[in-house]
Formats: C-alpha cells, structure tokens, sequence
C-alpha cells in the first residue's frame, strides 16, 4: 500500500473494514479484533495510527515485536488458527503495519476464552443470540437450517397418505415392502432424528407445519395503488400448509390479482397472464427453498398496481451477489429441503430459475439486503399506466 492511499483510508475515519490502533502490546485484545475480522467478512488493521489520525512514530524495532505479537495471537489465541498478512508502511512520521484479515471459512471463530466476536459497525461485539450463532455455523456450512429439530414433531404428525403417495411415485416401491419401521425410513432421508421431524421434514410432509412453524409460512397481500397500507388492502392471506401447497396456492393467489390479456384469443378463452406463470413459479419456488430458517418471519409477496414483490428472509448466502445468480450461480443454504424440492416443485436446482425466470420476463429487479437481511425480487407489471424498466 501506498502512503497516498493509507492518508486516504486514514481520512475516511475506522469502519466495518478498517479498524486503527496506536500501538499494541496485549495478544488477547489484538486476537479479539481479528476474531472480529474473520466473523464478518474480513477487514484491515493499521497498528501505528490513532484514532484521531495521527502516526504514533512507529520504529523498525517496533515492527519485529509487532510482527511476533501478532503471529502468537493468530496462531495461540484465535479458534481455529488464522493466517493474516502483513506489510509495513513507511511515512515520513514512522512506520505502520497493515494487518490483513481474511474473510474466515471456518466460522465461527472465537477467542482462547471460547468468545465469539463479530464486527458492530467500527466496534466488536460478542455475539450472544443464539439465531446470529447459528446463521455463523451456517455459513461454514456446518448447520443448516432446514436440519434443525422440530420439537414436538413426531412420527403422529406425518401425513402418511400423502408421504405414501410421493414414495411410490419417487422410488417405485410401497412403503409396505420396506423392511424397515417408518421412523427410520424417514431418518434415513435425512427428514428426521431421533424420532423427532426437523424442518425439511415438517414443511414437506406433516399434517400441519405451521401449528409449529407458525412463522414458516406466505403472507400475501394486494395492496391498492403503488405503496404499502396498514389497513387498507385489496386481498390479504396467511398461506398454509406443506411446501407443496404453499407453492400452489401463492401462484394461484398472484395469478388471480394481476391482469390477463386476452389478446388475439376468443373472448371465452383464458387470456395470458401480464407475468407468465413460468415466472412466477421460478422465483416463488426459489423463495420458499433458499429462505433463511433461521429467521423467524414468513416470506412475503405483495402485489402492488406497478409490480409484484417477493421477499425472502434472509440475504444471499456466502459471496453470492445480484450478478451472480443472474449468471446462474448458487449456493443452496437448505440441501435437504432442495433436494426433495425437485421432487414436489418445478424446481431443478442447477442454478438455472433465475435465468429462466429472467429469459420469459426481463422486467424483473433483484436487491440483496444484507442490512435489512432480507432479499427481495420486484417483478414489474404490464400495466397501462406504468412502465416497465
């Protein structure tokens, strides 16, 4: 790094990505922040700025302790270890050490003490909740959301005609013939544990998800004019029930609240939706698979006189951006819930339905809140008084 561009990072004051000490003597304070670091996408260290943005002179002496400080405390005081990199910048008012810390891949990361710390804005903060713990082992891909027990879901909640059906269609045999009991056939399919249904299984196949999933559910709503009302709507519904019937109603709910154009046809024949239907089960489907479970909130689809909106709890996982899913890249945060998807919902799970979706209606944002932790898709409509970007 330059000295020009280190007085410009230095003009722009700490933030989420830069964090600036004067010196540093203690291991356990410096593997705090890098804990911080590695939890929240990875960030920079400057040792030898103040905060008020001054140099403290730092010398070459300097450097060879600091550089040993920090590889103990990376090395013996962060769980699992990290490997920063270092450079030593030369000012005319003494030397800095740039820390680079690495976005990690093995979150969560912790202190000697077993704390996890996450980044807050320029500061750290432990990180105690219990949904924001999981959602780190999440991104490591070492918990998934659609895997988490249902307590009080057992083997009695299964819809057994239904499952019975979507077996032998699937596997071509009856579950009579299967020689083992049916609590560990459905453990064996990764739907169930210990005789209790995790969410994949409760969504997929019992009688009535949302007696205790009540939040796993649409909420959808017609909304007069072009922007959100508390109390005036047009239609409203809490949409209900297996996955498979969510997906079928929320189409069916968007399809009977958007026009339909007739166009060249007979005036007794049905019109063709301003939206095309494949679009609408692309992106409701994707909604509903790549949610974020550990989010305690309902997808949600408005329907507006310009658009159409759906939102999903949850950004993007990982390094996905906008442009990456427009390209067809992926990243499944539900693997059991995804995989069974292809069986019950026009879903393939290649990374394909957002070109698709895109390829019938161009006319489709995309915005990937990771503030609001939310992503959400505006679908623009066909209509006569507005127009379509």
């Amino acid at each position: 790094m330059e000295t020009t561009d280190l007085i410009a990072v230095i003009g722009r004051n700490e933030d989420g990505q830069y964090q600036f000490k004067a010196n540093a003597t203690n291991e356990t304070s410096l593997a705090q922040e890098m804990v911080a670091f590695s939890n929240s996408g990875g960030g920079t260290i400057f040792i030898g700025v103040s905060n008020d943005g001054t140099f403290s002179g730092l010398t070459r002496k300097d450097m060879g302790r600091l550089n040993q400080l920090m590889s103990n405390a990376a090395s013996q005081h962060v769980r699992p270890p990290i490997n920063p990199q270092t450079e030593n910048i030369d000012t005319p008012d003494g030397l800095v050490m740039r820390i680079t810390v690495p976005d990690g891949i093995a979150k969560p990361y912790m202190d000697k003490n077993g704390v996890i710390w996450v980044k807050s804005g320029s500061d750290k903060r432990k990180a105690t909740s219990r949904e924001e713990i999981q959602r780190l082992y999440q991104r490591a891909g070492l918990i998934h959301g659609d895997e988490i027990p249902v307590p009080g879901m057992t083997i009695a909640d299964l819809d057994e005609a239904y499952f019975k059906t979507f077996f032998e269609r699937n596997f071509g045999e009856t579950l009579e013939d299967q020689e083992l009991p049916l609590s560990a056939l459905l453990e064996n399919m990764n739907l169930m544990k210990d005789k209790i249904f995790n969410v994949s299984g409760a969504l997929l196949f019992s009688k009535n998800p949302s007696f205790k999933l009540p939040a796993f559910i649409v909420k959808a709503i017609v909304f007069p004019g072009n922007e959100i009302h508390e109390t005036q709507y047009r239609d409203s519904q809490d949409i209900t029930g297996k996955i498979g019937d969510i997906f079928q109603k929320s189409i069916s709910f968007v399809l009977g609240n958007i026009r339909h154009i007739q166009g060249d046809r007979n005036v007794n024949a049905l019109g063709e939706p301003e939206i095309p239907r494949i679009t609408l089960e692309e992106l409701i489907a994707n909604a509903l698979i790549h949610r974020d479970f550990f989010i305690s909130a309902p997808v949600r689809v408005f329907v507006f006189d310009d658009r159409v909106e759906i939102i999903s709890p949850g950004h993007l996982p990982n390094n996905l951006t906008v442009e990456n899913i427009k390209r067809g890249n992926s990243n499944i945060r539900n693997p059991i819930l995804a995989s069974f998807a292809t069986k019950i919902l026009p879903y393939r799970g290649l990374g394909s339905g957002i070109i698709r979706a895109l390829k019938a209606y161009p006319a489709i944002d995309f915005e990937n809140d990771q503030d609001g932790n939310l992503f959400k898709v505006t679908i623009y409509r066909k209509s006569k008084n507005t127009s379509m970007p």
